[in-house]
Order: structure tokens, then sequence, then C-alpha cells
């Protein structure tokens, strides 16, 4: 029997899991694994096969730099009839690359990636052949042939579903664009010459295409260095069209939010029902998760997938005795993707039954801080800071009303959106487990808005989500930065204040991370390493306001419960923590906006102004003589 602590406090916050055999064999029929032998997935194939294919992929693509591989190449002209001479020079380098990009696939157990890397090593042993005995690079087809039998053999630990695509439309758009762009540069490279004779310009097209991939066409030069820098640009254009879709073909899919009306009104309906369980309930109704339903349907999961971590946050939704039907059909759909299965700010209980369900590991991510509206005060010797700056706000005429979003009009509601988005510094809207990301969307009447004024001009708004029937959950706070300081303390005041008109008896505030450990690290006592860690996280503060956040909280002398991350195991915890980073929006990757450089590229060009005048002619009226 093994032991997992969630928390350090007390025996009665043990959670016992079973390490016997029969239980794991019920967990891995519960999330749909193929049984292998002895029961168990073997975890080492997926690994090696990715770092013998990487291995393969690096030795093609590096072969290319050896001076004296292309002249050896010349001489199979015996034995390599026509133009296969040049293909074969090209087509390592490109069968290299693409072993290189599958290598990630394979090691998530990826069908498609074994099935794409079987023929590229079939099709990569015949080129070596076609070499030998000349071959520079004997290794790389043996490790080849062994690579091959591996995954012949092992073929049943490939089982993953391949990702649900959601950007191949956007990857063939994207090779269009760069093929356009490759063939204009280098039609235009032909035009500036010199060439030795006259060529048709479907032979110069020929030619172009050829050379993208790696084939000498039909136009000679008469200068052998243009000719040489013509060869070298135009084989480094078709590498990086082939890499660039390769790579949005394979990278993880990030598929769309599929929370329709039909789930969204039944998550609404459990809500109503057991809505009061987790303060983070209603966020399971952002538009960019999706949902899965338990066998009853009285239980749910709300997730995202983010780079092949498929992230729930918050407790399940509904009936916690339908939750372990949820958690099965979770886990079954990120097993058939190899998806890695994580929890963002599960409750204690939620986490103790994601663990005993799952097999995972728990780990105290940090607090919640909950205000209770009956026991709240500003008298004391504790609230003097925040008494100070609620009356010096007041005092400068600032003015706060609350409301239930379904009493505001649409039309106020749409100035409050503009005026507050103007505020943002960047149109990255932060948040995941915590944060619904709207204001004034279908079914969301029952939101509570708070707006500041001053002198009648909008200053700062709280935006909260319900919480059952009688509480609220901060989703959003935004001001202006210009507004008086102490603005965001006055408005939080105000709202516990006019709490009780509107039925609501406890408030969450915001989610202090790691709030154990910066707040006895700071004590009298503490030992070294606790001291280092709470350092640690002072430093990181600096980007990702984690103690800023939890003096913010601390003020309102708040009741702190703990919130946890669910995940496999520690040699997940990078990637997982990484896709969590990039789930809250912490963490954003560039993107490769082509709409927005090709209308850039079209006004440049002024086709713009032509399409207009085109369109004007056509609706001007035509005037017939006589």
């Amino acid at each position: 029997m093994s032991t997992l602590m969630l928390r350090d406090p007390g025996p009665d916050k043990r959670i016992e899991m079973s390490d016997n055999s029969a239980d794991r064999l019920d967990r891995e029929e519960k999330t749909g694994l193929p049984q292998l032998k002895g029961g168990r997935r073997r975890a080492w194939v997926p690994g090696i096969a990715s770092l013998l294919c990487l291995v393969i992929g690096l030795s093609d693509v590096l072969a290319i730099f050896k001076p004296a591989w292309h002249a050896r190449l010349h001489n199979v002209n015996a034995f390599v009839p026509g133009t296969l001479t040049n293909v074969t020079r090209s087509a390592d380098v490109i069968i290299g690359l693409m072993l290189v990009l599958l290598a990630h696939g394979l090691r998530r157990r990826k069908r498609r990636a074994w099935q794409a890397v079987l023929a590229l090593l079939v099709f990569d042993i015949v080129i070596h052949f076609l070499h030998f005995p000349r071959d520079p690079r004997p290794y790389s087809a043996v490790v080849a042939i062994v690579l091959l039998a591996v995954l012949l053999f092992f073929h049943e630990d490939f089982y993953a579903l391949g990702d649900p695509r959601t950007r191949g439309w956007n990857a063939w758009r994207v090779f269009g664009v760069l093929a356009v762009a490759d063939l204009a540069i280098g039609l235009g490279y032909l035009a500036m010459g010199p060439l030795d004779g006259s060529y048709s310009f479907p032979e110069r097209v020929q030619d172009v295409v050829y050379e993208l991939v790696g084939v000498y066409g039909p136009v000679q030069w008469a200068s052998d260095p243009r000719g040489d820098l013509y060869h070298l640009l135009t084989s480094a254009l078709g590498l990086f069209t082939l890499v660039v879709t390769v790579y949005l073909f394979l990278r993880p899919a990030q598929p769309r939010g599929r929370l329709g009306a039909a789930d969204a009104t039944r998550i609404r309906e459990l809500l109503a029902r057991q809505g009061d369980r987790d303060s983070l309930g209603y966020f399971a109704l952002r538009n960019d998760k999706n949902v899965i339903w338990s066998p009853s349907g009285k239980s749910c999961v709300c997730y995202r997938v983010v780079s092949g971590v498929m992230l729930a946050s918050g407790d399940p939704i509904g009936d916690p005795e339908a939750w372990p039907g949820a958690i099965a059909e979770f886990l079954t759909v990120a097993a058939r993707h190899a998806w890695r299965p994580a929890v963002m700010g599960c409750s204690e209980l939620g986490a103790e039954v994601w663990c005993r369900e799952g097999d995972l590991t728990a780990l105290e991510l940090g607090d919640e801080a909950i205000v209770n509206v009956a026991e709240f005060s500003l008298s004391g010797r504790s609230m003097r800071n925040v008494r100070q700056m609620v009356n010096r706000v007041a005092k400068a005429g600032y003015v706060a009303e609350i409301r239930r979003v379904g009493d505001i009009p649409r039309a106020e509601l749409d100035r409050v959106i503009k005026v507050t988005d103007s505020w943002r510094g960047s149109s990255t809207e932060r948040g995941f487990s915590m944060a619904l990301g709207r204001i004034g969307g279908p079914g969301d009447g029952d939101c509570v808005l708070m707006t500041a004024t001053e002198n009648g001009v909008l200053r700062a708004i709280l935006h909260f989500a319900p919480w059952g029937a009688d509480g609220l959950s901060l989703d959003l706070m935004r001001r202006d930065r210009t507004a008086q300081p102490g603005l965001n303390d006055f408005m939080i005041t105000e709202a516990i204040k006019a709490a009780p008109g509107l039925g609501v008896k406890r408030i969450s505030l915001n989610f202090a991370m790691f709030r154990a450990a910066l707040e006895r690290g700071e004590r009298i006592g503490a030992g070294p390493v606790l001291r280092a860690w709470r350092g640690l996280l002072v430093f990181a503060s600096r980007w990702f306001q984690i103690e800023s956040l939890y003096k913010f909280n601390a003020k309102f002398c708040p009741i702190w419960e703990p919130r946890f991350f669910v995940y496999p195991g520690t040699r997940d915890t990078p990637r997982i923590a990484m896709a969590a980073l990039e789930a809250e929006a912490f963490l954003v990757w560039p993107k490769l906006e082509v709409k927005r450089y090709a209308r850039r590229l079209a006004r440049a060009l002024g086709l713009g102004r032509l399409r207009a005048r085109a369109a004007a002619r056509r609706e001007s009226p035509r005037v017939t003589p006589g």
C-alpha cells in the first residue's frame, strides 16, 4: 500500500491508493489502453524508436554537407538511369527532414506517424542500396533496418489516433502561398540571366519546379557561378516550403471548442443543482473548451487540448457519485490520442477522486481566497490599510454600482465592453481555469458586473461569475491606468457590502499560487530550503505576479481553500507545466499570420486599388449608345 499526501497537516488528509496488479488492469480497461504483454504498455518502445528515427533523419540531412558525397553519387549513373541520380541527391535530405519531424509523433505513439516512418524507412533503405558499396554512411542503413524491424515487431505499441485537425486547410494555404512565391522568385532570377540559349516560358516554369524538388531542369546557364547560386537558392526555397508545410501538418493540433448550445444547456442544469460545490464550476462554460459526459449524463469534465496535453480545470461538474464515470471517459479519450491528462485547480475532494480513478499524482498548487460576506468588516487593525485606501478613493469622487448582467441594457453593456477593451495593453486574454473570457454572453445573465465611475466617466469594472445560488467568483478586473490607486480595493469592498442585496453570502477572489510557501517562508524560524523556495517565487513574481496576488488577497483576511494540480508523473511535469502556461496565456508562441502578410503584400503591390476599381467598374451603370 502506498500513501499519497495531498496536504501537510494531519493523517485525515491522506489518500490511500492500491498498487496491486488487479487494480492496475482495471484502470487500464477503464482508460481504453490496449492490453499488451503483461497487461502493461512498454514505455521504452516509443522513446527508443523516436531516438533512432531522429538519428537516421539527422544523418541523412547532414550528409549533404559532405564535400565528397555529391561526386561519389555520380558513380551510380551506370546503375540508375536518367535523372534519378539527381533525385537521390535531394531524396536523402527530404527523407531526413521528414524523419526528424515524425520522431515526435513516434514518441507519442501515433499510428499515422508509425505508418509514415515505415514508408520512409523502406525508401531510405532502397536509396542506401543504390549507393552501395560507395555509401559514405553505411551505419545509417544498418540503423534504418534495425528501426524498421523494431517498428514492425512492436506495432501494437503505436495505437494512438491522430489529433483532430483544425489547421489542415491552413497548412495547404501556407503551402500554396509559399509555392507561388518560390515560383515567382525562381522566374525572376531566370529573367536576370545569363542563360545559355533562349527558353520559352513553359520551359522556365518547368525548370523552376524541377529545381525546387532537387532535380536539374532543361535550362542551362552561361555562367557557372550564377548557375550554382540559382541551384542553391531554389533548393533552399524548396526545403523551406517542405519543412514549414510538414510542420503545420504534424504539429500537435489545438481542437477548437465544441461546446454547443445543447451541451451548454446541460451544463447549466448541472450547475443549477450542484454548482455550489465548486467556485470554478461556471468557468467550464468557456467557449474554447470541449466536454466529455459520464455514461449516466449526471457529470461531465470540460477540457482543452494544448500541445498534446488534455487539460481540465476545476472539479468535474455534477453529482460526485458520477465523477468516476466522467473521469474514466476523460482518460479513455486521452489514451486513444496519446494525450497526457492533467487537471488544474481542482479541490481536495476532486484531487482525491482523480488520483484514485486515474492513478495520478496531486500537487498543492496554491490557495483560493474566499470571503464570508457576513463576517467581513473594515474595522480592526488588520484592515487599517484597506480602510484608508477605500476612504481615499471615496473622497476622490468615485462611485460604484453593482448589477446583474441580465439587468443591464445591451447598448450600455456594449459601451462598457468597448471602453474596457481600450484599457488592455495587448490583445492576449489571460486565463483558462479561473476566467470566463467574455462579458455579456448568451446565458450569462446571472453574472454580476460592478462599475466604478469618476464624475460619470467609467474608470474600472469587476466581473463575477455565479457560484451556485448564493456565491460569486471573481472573473475579471480591469481599470483605467490613470485611475486612482487603490480602486480595486475600493470596488471589492463595495461588492462585499452590496452582496446581501443580491442574495450572495460568499465571494471567491483571486487564486494565490504557492501561498503556503510565501507565507511560511517569511516567518521567523523558516528553514533554508523554505526560504530558498520563497526567494525563487519572489524572483518569478517579476513576470507572473505570484507574490503580488497573494498580498492583494491577504488584505481582505479571507478563508484559504487549497487547490491542486493533478498530473500523471514527474516525467511529464515539464511538458504539462508548459501547456498550462500556454493555456493561461502566460506563454504565447508567435503565430504565422499568412492572411495578414498577404494583405500587406497586396496593399504594397496596389492590388487593393485595382480590385476596388474593377468592382466600381462592374457596379457602374452601362450606357448604351443611341
